[in-house]
C-alpha cells in the first residue's frame, strides 16, 4: 500500500503530529478533521458564531479536496462532531450548500464535551480518487 501525505496553504496548519490528508493506494483520501482556522493566519475564526465557524470548516476541507485533486463530489463519508446539538440545524443548512442531495455522502453527527481550541464544529471525511 502506498500512502502520500497532502499538504496545502489553504487550509491550516496541523497543530500536533498528523497531516491534513493521506492518501491511500492512490484512490482513498483520508481528511483530518478541520476546525475554523484561516490557513493563511492560522487564527482561529468566528469565535461564539457557529455560522462563521461551519463556513471556515467546510472551506479549509475544500482547500485539502482540492490539493489532493478532487472534489464534493468525491466525498464518500463526512463525520460532523458539534459541541451542541441545538446548532444542528445551522450547520446542516450551510453543509447542504456543499453537495447535491442525490450523491450527498454518507455522515455521522455527533454531540461532543469539547473540540480543540473551544472551536464548536469539527469535521473530517474520507473522499475517493
Amino acid at each position: 500500500m502506498s500512502k502520500t501525505v497532502i499538504h496545502t496553504p489553504n487550509a491550516p496548519a496541523p497543530v500536533g503530529p498528523y497531516n491534513q490528508a493521506i492518501v491511500a493506494s492512490g484512490q482513498m483520501i483520508f481528511v483530518s478533521g478541520q476546525i475554523p482556522l484561516d490557513p493563511q493566519t492560522g487564527e482561529f475564526v468566528g469565535s461564539g458564531d457557529i455560522s462563521q465557524q461551519t463556513q471556515q470548516v467546510m472551506q479549509n476541507v475544500q482547500g485539502i479536496l482540492e490539493a489532493s485533486g478532487v472534489t464534493w463530489e468525491n466525498v464518500v463519508k463526512m463525520t460532523i462532531y458539534l459541541t451542541d446539538l441545538s446548532n444542528f440545524g445551522t450547520v446542516n443548512q450551510i453543509y447542504g450548500q456543499y453537495f447535491q442531495e442525490d450523491s450527498a455522502p454518507a455522515r455521522a453527527c455527533v454531540e461532543v464535551a469539547g473540540l480543540p481550541k473551544g472551536a464548536l464544529v469539527e469535521m473530517e471525511c474520507i473522499a475517493i480518487a
